[in-house]
């Protein structure tokens, strides 16, 4: 399972941006942690050292869905800012979103298909009797290249695996370039309120919620021994 996801601090001032950075290593980790893969396929450098502005992530692994469920929508830090110490905000948002309808590309020799022919020269005349030149296509996509760099119809065919390979990927990325500015509305919507998780502190600990229920049962504990003695 294939997910193409965004992390951004939004429009957010510089203290966005530093989140941001310490938010992502933290999702690499947990990502880790899951066996779940990644890869970094855009990052955009924040204004300060350490600090990011947005990253588009290609994750993968069995678990990947169960993974984004703890992660998609508004990630909030509560602390004082780290570059202005007077200031009097204490919370931070930065989101996560899905970019949806894409694919990874996949890249195979078997969706190649190759033709021969004779190289040509300055003005499109032959330049030999023998067919070493090479054509090759990717059927998937229908793009291209004609190699005829060397004598060898071997080593022409190599070179034109490489190349068209670097010409796929290339129109790939083209493609989700785009398709991350059309979701650059998703840097002026990050939510405030309702965060899925909650960092605090320099350290960045996790706020875990008290599930114990511990405190519950001592109030009720008092609240009962108190009635009693008022009946008593």
């Amino acid at each position: 399972m294939d997910k193409i996801i965004q992390i951004t601090s939004g429009r957010g001032p510089l203290e966005c941006q530093w989140v941001f950075a310490k938010v992502l290593k933290v999702f690499l980790e947990e990502a880790k942690n899951n066996k779940i893969d990644y890869e970094i396929i855009h990052r955009e450098n924040g204004d300060e050292n350490l600090t990011l502005k947005s990253a588009t992530l290609l994750l993968k692994g069995k678990e990947v869905n169960g993974f984004l469920e703890t992660w998609i929508g508004s990630i909030l830090w509560v602390g004082k800012s780290t570059f202005r110490k007077l200031h009097k905000r204490s919370n931070w948002f930065i989101g996560i979103f899905e970019l949806e309808g894409l694919e990874k590309t996949e890249f195979s020799e078997k969706q190649i298909q190759f033709q021969t022919a004779r190289s040509q020269g300055s003005g499109g005349q032959n330049v030999n009797k023998v067919e070493t030149a090479v054509r090759a296509t990717d059927l998937k996509t229908g793009q291209s290249v004609f190699v005829q760099d060397s004598r060898s119809q071997l080593e022409n065919k190599k070179l034109s695996v490489i190349r068209l390979k670097e010409k796929v990927m290339a129109l790939h990325f083209q493609q989700l370039e785009r398709r991350v500015q059309e979701t650059w509305n998703n840097h002026l919507n990050v939510q405030r309120g309702n965060p899925i998780r909650t960092f605090s502190g320099t350290d960045f600990k996790k706020n875990h919620q008290d599930r114990s229920f511990k405190k519950d049962r001592n109030r009720l504990k008092n609240e009962l021994k108190n009635y009693r003695n008022e009946l008593n």
